[in-house]
């Protein structure tokens, strides 16, 4: 291959796909799943049971070991297939993580899977763009790479023409031309790559919360049952009965499926997000979102469109209105012939700063290649008939400090950038101030065009290229607001996040856009980047409003806005694209990358990829977010009211020194563990968000707070324990026992299955109860939640199998409830359902008087 510039032919590239293979890194090798399911035989709670299982076989009680085993395997089984899905799915985000490569084929720049990358392809580079491969430089015009990732190394490096530049690196600034030399498996990132495969990623904030709660609940159950076992020798039991006795104790306190249906929970979120246009690259920053109560966005291709079109062109001598459909270049120009000559030239030096834009027919449509504003002068210069630019041109490339571009080549210097950036290099021009603020009020992106004849030296610094310039004009560009961006603000203020606007555009731009989408606050507060205050406490007080535009931020401006309102106590989702937005989306408690305009930079270094660059999505996921979090609460709710139920025959018995028989066996413990814990905790799990999810701010801090233990503990499980507690006492007492006798075991066992059963069918209440913590159940549709539907008939199947399929009424100890046992048991579904109402209406009440008083 030449080195000219027409690049590799497709047919030529396609047939070294085939050859080579594609642009991949080898996968690192996982974990044998055989692996993955012993640690969920051995972690903390595993080994515990373990243990009790033991002590159960060498008591002499081989039906109680061989029963706890079969939850310790059950539990493991369930927790490794739900793990092993999660990793799956989050295997599959990482594969749908947006990498794409520019390179040129076929004489034209072309946008491709970084995958499809061949040894001999020229890649084109710019400030921003990953290197997808190794390669030697042939061209480069201000380059710089940051290589810190391979070399640890943070000055980035200037290679020049036959230097090498390497996969996993970035273009911090300028831009090259790259003969791709090794790909995939045999570049310097792949040999890193391989040193690092096995290492185990740190644990994530929510992860460690979850450990400490469960930890602290396993404790807690192993104390109780340490304290009850010493109950019942005070009590004269055997040996053998009391040590049964602080065994059922501990394992109905013990959450063997919590961490397990928290995971699944995060991962459906996450794939869900994933259908919806944002990609989450760490399952625990789904519970981020949930929590975040300031979004700072950009404007371009966020709120707007990201369809840049000239509409309109100030020169000296006139201005002049452009009409187009799209990036079409066919289009009309209504001006005065000199202005329109005088838009020619300014569109022939204008291409000239934006060689690699242009549009490319596809199926039938006209498609952009490149930056939508430089796209946005392409089609303008061929609207006005201006041919392309010269080839020997020497190119100084947008810099967001200088915030110019410049181009040198035999026609002259061709300068754009921002008009506050350009005018004081040009000669004075009457009108140009005034037409800046009449096109920014009109809400339209103001770019300056400058130019004058070369001089020698230009060609060597920007610094020599950039002066003594003569203003072409000004074009007014067109980027109109999406369509639901209005609603999803509306959105996130009924949800109690604050939104604020931060932009490099000028600020009478930026207020126009905030003004038609709605986003200005009651302040109308509009400030510019150099304007902010240096000291972070008095930025965090200047910030923290809704509704406040910030203009003309350099990267570092939106750094310390991030830091300035996590002073200010809020979590803090920022937006980037470019390359110097990545210690923002660092900083930030969640970085949102642009997926489809962004740079590779800002994809790394996020949390979130929005694939569409919808601020839409954006609170599409936190919604999901949120839901993610009252899900966890759910399922902790549910749970603990359970446990309720399991310990209350304990304490009864305890309390009444024996005199009131043990209601359920450890047997039927481990038995309601199985049957009403695991699959309606999963599809809890799974709830979708409701109407109120996006409403008020969300309740942040511990998984288990206050409000969550008086509704387990001071509503739902007396209710459920209270009933099947009643029922338990009343089918002795109508079977002619007495208090303090033993009562005959037939009738303990028909007792004993009726407290089982209302307990089972109590959960079934329960179940529906906590799909919210605020509203009746009658108030939410019943096939809202359609696993939920699934789990409550599996859970009376199982009932039915527990009850009347030998041999297992005998083994557990609980016999079929007689017709009055099923009539009291049946209790217990209305009994916690009217408590739960109760309260609910209760706490609305106290709410509506709070709200009055205020």
């Amino acid at each position: 291959m030449t080195l000219a510039s027409t690049g590799l032919s497709s047919a030529e590239a396609a047939r070294r796909l085939r050859v080579d293979g594609p642009n991949v890194l080898p996968r690192a090798r996982r974990r044998h799943p055989l692996l993955l399911l012993v640690e969920q035989l051995i972690h903390f709670f595993a080994l515990m049971l373990w243990v009790a299982a033991l002590f159960a076989l060498l008591a002499g009680m081989p039906a109680l070991a061989v029963a706890i085993v079969v939850v310790v395997v059950l539990n493991g089984v369930f927790a490794f297939a739900q793990e092993y899905r999660a990793d799956r799915a989050a295997q599959r985000l990482r594969d749908l993580m947006p990498l794409r490569a520019m390179v040129r084929r076929d004489g034209h720049p072309h946008h491709v899977d970084a995958s499809e990358l061949v040894v001999g392809d020229e890649l084109l580079l710019e400030a921003g763009s990953r290197v997808c491969a190794d390669g030697e430089v042939l061209t480069a015009s201000g380059l710089a790479v940051d290589e810190s990732m391979l070399t640890g190394e943070s000055v980035p490096m200037r290679p020049v023409a036959g230097q090498q530049v390497h996969a996993g690196t970035y273009v911090a600034e300028g831009e090259a031309t790259v003969l791709v030399t090794a790909i995939g498996g045999h570049t310097e990132l792949a040999g890193i790559a391989a040193l690092t495969q096995d290492a185990k990623p740190p644990r994530s904030p929510l992860a460690g919360q979850l450990h400490r709660v469960v930890v602290v609940l396993a404790l807690l159950a192993t104390a109780v049952g340490a304290a009850f076992f010493g109950v019942s020798l005070l009590l004269g039991l055997p040996l053998t009965e009391g040590f049964l006795f602080a065994v059922g104790v501990t394992v109905a306190l013990v959450p063997e499926g919590l961490l397990p249906t928290v995971t699944l929970s995060l991962a459906r979120a996450a794939q869900t997000m994933a259908s919806r246009k944002a990609l989450v690259r760490r399952l625990d920053a789904v519970e981020t979102l949930g929590a975040t109560t300031f979004i700072c966005t950009d404007k371009t291709g966020t709120l707007t469109r990201n369809e840049m079109s000239v509409v309109h062109v100030w020169t000296p001598a006139g201005e002049v209105s452009v009409h187009g459909n799209g990036y079409e270049p066919v289009g009309t120009v209504e001006g005065a012939p000199a202005a329109v000559d005088g838009v020619r030239a300014l569109a022939a030096s204008a291409k000239r700063c934006s060689p690699r834009a242009h549009v490319r027919l596809q199926d039938e449509r006209w498609l952009p290649v490149g930056d939508p504003m430089e796209v946005a002068l392409h089609v303008l210069a061929g609207r006005v008939g201006v041919d392309g630019p010269s080839a020997d041109a020497v190119r100084f490339p947008f810099d967001p400090r200088r915030r110019r571009s410049s181009v040198v080549d035999s026609d002259g210097v061709h300068v754009t950038g921002a008009p506050e950036t350009v005018l004081p290099r040009c000669l004075p021009v009457h009108g140009a101030e005034d037409a800046i603020a009449t096109l920014a009020v009109r809400g339209l992106r103001v770019l300056a065009v400058a130019g004058r004849p070369a001089r020698p030296g230009d060609e060597k610094s920007w610094e020599n290229a950039e002066r003594d310039l003569e203003l072409l004009g000004l074009v007014g560009l067109q980027d109109p607001p999406r369509d639901d961006v209005a609603e999803a603000i509306a959105s996130c203020r009924s949800a109690g996040i604050r939104i604020a606007m931060i932009t490099g555009d000028h600020p009478a731009t930026a207020r126009a856009i905030a003004d038609q989408v709605g986003l200005r606050g009651p302040d109308q507060l509009v400030v510019e980047g150099a304007e902010l205050p240096a000291d972070l406490d008095e930025l965090g007080a200047l910030l923290d409003r809704d509704g406040v535009v910030v203009a003309r931020v350099t990267p570092e401006d939106k750094l310390r806005i991030a830091k300035a309102l996590q002073r200010k106590g809020h979590v803090v989702a920022m937006t980037g694209d470019g390359v110097n937005d990545g210690p923002a989306l660092r900083a930030a408690d969640i970085g949102v990358a642009m997926g489809a305009s962004g740079t590779d930079v800002a994809r790394e270094a996020a949390d979130l990829v929005l694939l569409d660059d919808h601020f839409g999505t954006i609170v599409g996921a936190v919604e999901l977010g949120r839901a993610t979090f009252a899900n966890i609460r759910r399922f902790l709710t549910y749970h603990l009211t359970d446990n309720v139920a399991e310990l209350t025959p304990f304490v009864v018995w305890a309390l009444s020194g024996g005199t009131i028989p043990l209601a359920i066996t450890v047997l039927q413990v481990l038995a309601l563990d199985i049957g009403t814990d695991l699959l309606p905790a999963l599809a809890l799990g799974a709830e979708p968000p409701n109407s109120r999810t996006m409403r008020g701010r969300l309740r942040t801090g511990s998984l288990i707070d206050a409000s969550l233990m008086r509704r387990v503990f001071g509503v739902l499980g007396p209710a459920e324990a209270a009933v099947s507690m009643a029922a338990f006492v009343v089918v002795l007492l109508a079977g002619g026992w007495r208090l303090g006798a033993t009562p005959d075991a037939a009738l303990l066992a028909t007792a004993s299955g009726t407290a089982f059963t209302a307990i089972v069918l109590g959960q079934l209440a329960n179940a529906y109860a906590c799909r919210s913590a605020a509203r009746p159940v009658m108030k939410k549709r019943l096939r809202g939640n359609r696993l939920l539907l699934w789990a409550v008939a599996f859970e009376l199947a199982v009932l039915i199998v527990f009850l009347f399929v030998p041999p297992l009424p005998g083994l557990l100890g609980g016999h079929a409830p007689s017709a009055l046992g099923w009539v009291l048991a049946a209790a217990t579904v209305p009994a916690v359902l009217l408590a739960d109402t109760a309260a609910k209406a209760l706490q609305a009440r106290k709410h509506a008087r709070l709200l009055t008083d205020g």
